[in-house]
């Protein structure tokens, strides 16, 4: 008996006209590793990293609203960082997870430009709330006096407004650019769909596209940190007037937690993109982009916990732990 032709892999890119212009149908997301043995292990621990994310902010978040000790600036824009930090979370690992579980590595190419779209604006905004943090501390610590007509309702109100109409304009911006390229084979992704992992996979012109990115990185990038290294500057400049040793340490303290997630949120962005440019290996470029994508949202929370003691007493108040003074 004859055998039948076997049928040919599906195509991942459809045509759009004669040559070699196509659009995709769907990107494949590589993921940290192929092994059929190691994929029970990686859903149970991103999941259960995901879990922890979400369930810390909420608190968080749930915490400050809650405790109107906190309805200060510092703890509202922390709030909508644990909002942010939730949200771009949120776009990446439960498709990373559903599709270890159904052991389909595809995404579409709607699904792909949605999660870039998100990712962006999440990430963004978790940029732009850390300067705006950097700023209140700095209002807060050298200018105590004016601290309450300086940071007034309605002055935190634009700074959180533009912060996400900012983020909003970045991740459009680039999204259009990419939704003018067409793409042919191997479209294979590392980790999750980034702006410039995307990028790379486009058989037509990119330059646009890379120009806009080094010139909005330069905008939105250094801009923000050299704002919060300016911050941080007129910080410890004012600190160190302080004479008393009790009056340092207070000062600082209201800032270390910040401070601490500035260093592993930039450090990490920073890590990712020089392992990127260091290294062809996928497995390697996706295990970086974990640290920032997963890691980092799960730990904020327990900086901001851990190291502050008004979060661990709203937390406290709020799970009822705290004993009812006689």
């Amino acid at each position: 008996m004859e055998k039948p032709p076997s049928q040919p892999p599906p195509r991942l890119t459809r045509d759009l006209a004669p040559g070699n212009q196509t659009y995709p149908t769907a990107f494949i997301l590589l993921g940290l590793s192929d092994e059929a043995s190691l994929q029970p292990l990686l859903f149970w621990a991103f999941l259960a990293m995901y879990l922890v994310t979400v369930t810390g902010n909420l608190l968080i978040i749930l915490a400050i609203v809650t405790d109107p000790h906190l309805h200060t600036p510092m703890y509202f824009f922390l709030a909508n960082l644990s909002f942010a930090d939730i949200g771009f979370t949120s776009t990446i690992v439960p498709k990373m997870l559903l599709n270890i579980q159904a052991r389909n590595k595809a995404i579409t190419y709607v699904g792909c430009l949605s999660q870039m779209f998100f990712s962006i604006i999440f990430a963004a905004v978790d940029t732009f709330l850390l300067t705006v943090m950097a700023y209140d501390r700095f209002v807060a610590i050298c200018h105590p006096l004016h601290y309450m007509v300086i940071m007034n309702p309605q002055f935190c109100g634009r700074l959180l407004l533009a912060c996400w109409l900012l983020s909003l304009l970045h991740s459009l911006l680039h999204s259009l650019l990419v939704l003018r390229l067409s793409f042919c084979s191997q479209l294979q992704i590392p980790h999750f769909c980034e702006l410039d992992q995307v990028i790379q996979l486009a058989c037509s012109d990119t330059f646009l596209n890379e120009l806009v990115i080094y010139l909005v990185a330069g905008v939105l990038g250094i801009i923000p940190l050299s704002g919060i290294l300016f911050s941080y500057s007129k910080i410890v400049s004012s600190v160190l007037k302080i004479s008393s040793a009790s009056g340092r340490y207070k000062a600082f303290s209201t800032c270390g937690s910040h401070l601490f997630v500035v260093s592993l949120f930039y450090g990490s962005v920073f890590g990712v993109y020089l392992s990127s440019t260091t290294t062809q290996d996928s497995r390697d470029s996706a295990t970086a982009s974990v640290m920032y994508t997963v890691v980092t949202p799960m730990l904020n929370p327990f900086i901001y916990s851990l190291r502050n003691r008004d979060i661990k007493q709203a937390l406290s108040r709020l799970f009822h732990c705290r004993a009812t003074p006689t």
